[in-house]
């Protein structure tokens, strides 16, 4: 299947509306003539305003070039989603290891960026946001890291594998539960972090916080001829359309 007919099929899983307005776009890698990028943000069909927020670019460092890619799913406000759209990738480049051991260095910048927005509070509100974050390094090299249930999913010869890991709270109930906190599971709801939160692992939510963890889960994937592509999207896409189905 063709990137624009993945797009297409994605859009339509999603039953997005051609009434609200849209972020689009798309680019190329100067490192890689087959290396391209795109995004598409749109507003579904609840009834609160978008909190998402992304990052799609190509970056030169030097002699390296980095592919920054992310999708900050906000909630209970967009305040926290910028702050990452717009900081946690400087946090994770300015890391005396980002070259030499980039992994340890994605944790600790997703450590210090989620301490500025718990100590901006006041000014970002009290909401909240899961991240999933690429850095394609010179083509070749990717890093997926990731709090919460946004997902990013690897498609090599036709068969798409996540790379991602969703952190729903009844699979973290035991690690929840010895920070004090509780899982709710109400019949016709989906489990929450003390009846509150729809995920295990987020950036912000300062009240939740002392039961909530912003520690990523990362892989390494090396990117060949096999790999045809790589989807980041919010769960308000993959709620709709099981990534083995697009």
């Amino acid at each position: 299947m063709a990137g624009r007919e993945i797009l297409n099929k994605m859009k339509e899983k999603a039953c997005f509306s051609s009434s609200v307005s849209i972020e689009a776009g798309k680019g190329k890698s100067k490192f890689s003539k087959h290396i391209t990028h795109g995004f598409y943000l749109e507003k579904g069909k609840s009834n609160h305003a978008m909190e998402d927020c992304l990052v799609s670019e190509f970056k030169k460092l030097d002699d390296n070039e980095l592919g920054l890619f992310a999708i900050f799913d906000g909630h209970m406000g967009h305040d926290v989603a910028k702050y990452l759209q717009g900081h946690l990738f400087d946090n994770i480049m300015k890391q005396h290891d980002f070259w030499t051991d980039t992994e340890k260095a994605l944790r600790r910048a997703y450590k210090t960026t989620d301490n500025e927005i718990l100590e901006q509070s006041f000014h970002l509100g009290k909401g909240g946001s899961t991240a999933v974050t690429a850095i394609l390094m010179d083509g070749h090299k990717l890093l997926v890291a990731n709090v919460g249930d946004s997902r990013a999913v690897i498609c090599r010869k036709g068969v798409p594998k996540q790379i991602s890991v969703d952190h729903e709270p009844s699979k973290e109930k035991s690690m929840i539960e010895k920070k004090g906190g509780f899982v709710s599971n109400i019949p016709g709801d989906v489990p929450r972090v003390d009846g509150q939160l729809a995920v295990a692992r987020a950036f912000g939510d300062k009240s939740l916080k002392r039961h909530l963890s912003s520690e990523p889960d990362v892989a390494v994937e090396i990117v060949d001829e096999d790999v045809e592509f790589v989807i980041l999207a919010s769960d308000g896409l993959w709620k709709v359309g099981y990534h083995r189905n697009l």
